[in-house]
């Protein structure tokens, strides 16, 4: 069975290749993916957009898609989201003759019925939704996931040919986070530094982390960054205050790198347990970890389990049980 390296050699390496993506470009996935291309392929062409609003990426990035001859290309790679792209244009694919490669990165039925619970599984949306997921993977020639837990999801879910599908697995970008030398603000004199950022979507399991948070918050020896949208109605609910714990907005990628080489250890994930996908995807913040080098905290999945076993750097812990995280953060900041 061919194996990505293979299919690179065979469809990128000397080829000209169009990558295509909905997603601002300097999402860590497309800094990725467009790093492949570059390397390997003989001629490459980005159809994207830094806008910040979707809505004007897509009027951009549909316009490029009209006015771009495809058949000047060897290889299509079309990264996040492909069901915004393949479906619309079917036509204009077929008739390129080109091999087409799609990042089938997040399915939107699976993150809007049961991550997001916008929609029910049942509802017309729903059911719309499913099938523009099957479609969209029977669309391209070849799949890339992200993890070996998602490909076994699309399969059983959407049909998807096991043949059809890769793993990528995601990459810090390592220009932006690696080790540094940093000196920490006085304040954290003597303290175990914990850190959590995050964007507050359900499956990360926030709520999990703020109990875990609280439970330990007048624990002198801790002291515990909080980065992410801090006006968000759930932080607001439910964050506990204390001197020993500060929340702070979302930072530049160089800031955050910096708070997180102030950490002794980094909380990843994810850590809610009723949502499937939780269980299916590697927290993009533990390959930031990873990279770094910082000892983190992962929620006890199968996807997870694919790249990451126990180690000195790595804790699984029961995912839902914030008794569980907060007696994990003790029994490490215990250590010599």
């Amino acid at each position: 069975m061919p194996t990505l390296s293979h299919i690179i050699d065979c469809y990128i390496k000397n080829k000209k290749v169009l990558f295509i993506t909905t997603k601002d470009i300097s999402y860590i996935r497309n800094l990725q993916e467009i790093d492949i291309i570059k390397k390997k392929a003989a001629v490459h062409t980005v159809i994207g957009s830094h806008k910040k609003s979707y809505l004007l990426r897509l009027i951009k990035i549909y316009y490029m898609i009209l006015t771009t001859n495809f058949s000047q290309y060897d290889t299509i790679w079309v990264g996040f989201a492909p069901q915004l792209v393949l479906p619309i244009f079917k036509s204009k694919f077929l008739k390129s003759d080109a091999t087409i490669i799609e990042d089938f990165f997040i399915s939107l039925y699976d993150t809007f019925c049961y991550d997001r619970k916008k929609f029910s599984p049942g509802s017309l949306i729903g059911k719309a939704l499913h099938s523009l997921d099957e479609k969209t993977l029977a669309s391209a020639d070849h799949i890339i996931c992200d993890t070996n837990a998602h490909g076994q999801y699309f399969i059983e879910e959407f049909h998807a040919h096991s043949e059809h599908l890769y793993t990528l697995y995601l990459k810090a970008y390592q220009s932006l986070y690696g080790p540094m030398s940093v000196t920490r603000p006085d304040y954290l004199e003597g303290k175990y530094v914990v850190l959590y950022f995050g964007s507050v979507l359900p499956l990360q399991g926030v709520d999990v982390v703020l109990e875990a948070m609280k439970q330990l918050q007048h624990n002198d020896k801790l002291f515990f960054y909080f980065i992410g949208p801090i006006k968000s109605k759930q932080l607001h609910r439910s964050k506990p205050v204390s001197e020993n714990i500060k929340y702070i907005d979302w930072l530049p990628q160089a800031e955050l790198a910096k708070y997180i080489n102030y950490s002794d250890l980094c909380l990843a994930g994810h850590f809610n347990a009723s949502i499937e996908k939780a269980k299916r995807t590697i927290p993009g913040k533990a390959y930031i970890y990873q990279a770094i080098g910082k000892p983190m905290i992962l929620g006890d999945n199968p996807a997870n389990h694919e790249l990451f076993s126990t180690t000195d750097n790595v804790t699984f812990v029961e995912m839902g049980n914030a008794q569980a995280l907060a007696d994990a953060i003790l029994k490490l900041s215990s250590m010599p």
